[in-house]
């Protein structure tokens, strides 16, 4: 979230309104598709913690009329044309990951081509439990991806930078054929937010 006296002074907040997306960060997964070559025309994509849609906007620009985007989010989200929406919490899988598979049934898929997820927790400004909620909203994205991704398919999440940290790469890293981590620049200089990278599910 920017804050409001810094908005003047946020080109990617500006930008954003300029351009129609819903949020700032819908350029932090520009960049990352940009590096990462993560969505490409005719993609199924799955965006988990999906509100308020600036992440699906951009999925859905990319893979075009042939691909598909589905968001998840346990609050509503404004309906996007284009975009199916689930309205379900990410860390209860065993609800999730079976919605998320009847919709992609229904569209006539079998799996996903790539999972994104910029899920963030409500901050309570202890900085060790904040960390903790990201892990575990980054875990819970992942296991969603272990369980709709297709084999060689991709893999993006976010998680504050921490004690959790390490670990979660290392589970990224033993599903995926290459993990990166990657901090956009439209990621805040204050920010304690890195993105991980999984590419090549090994399914």
């Amino acid at each position: 979230m920017v804050k409001r006296s810094e908005v003047p002074h946020d080109r990617y907040y500006r930008a954003a309104k300029q351009s129609g997306y819903r949020s700032r960060s819908a350029y932090k997964l520009l960049q990352l598709i940009e590096k990462f070559k993560l969505i490409k025309a005719g993609d199924v994509v799955v965006d988990l913690g999906a509100a308020p849609g600036g992440w699906s906007q951009v999925a859905l620009e990319r893979v075009g009329e042939r691909g598909l985007v589905l968001s998840v989010d346990l609050q509503p989200i404004a309906r996007l044309d284009g975009v199916i929406t689930i309205e379900g919490d990410i860390t209860h899988e065993e609800e999730t990951v079976p919605a998320i598979k009847g919709a992609l049934a229904a569209h006539g898929r079998a799996a996903a081509d790539v999972v994104i997820s910029d899920a963030a927790p409500h901050l309570t400004g202890t900085k060790d439990y904040d960390q903790f909620q990201s892990f575990e909203l980054s875990m819970a994205a992942l296991r969603i991806a272990a369980a709709v991704l297709k084999p060689g398919g991709h893999f993006a999440a976010k998680i504050f930078q921490g004690s959790y940290y390490q670990q979660f790469y290392e589970q990224v890293r033993t599903q995926f054929g290459e993990t990166r981590a990657s901090a956009p620049k439209a990621t805040r200089k204050r920010s304690a937010e890195v993105y991980v990278v999984g590419r090549g599910y090994k399914g």
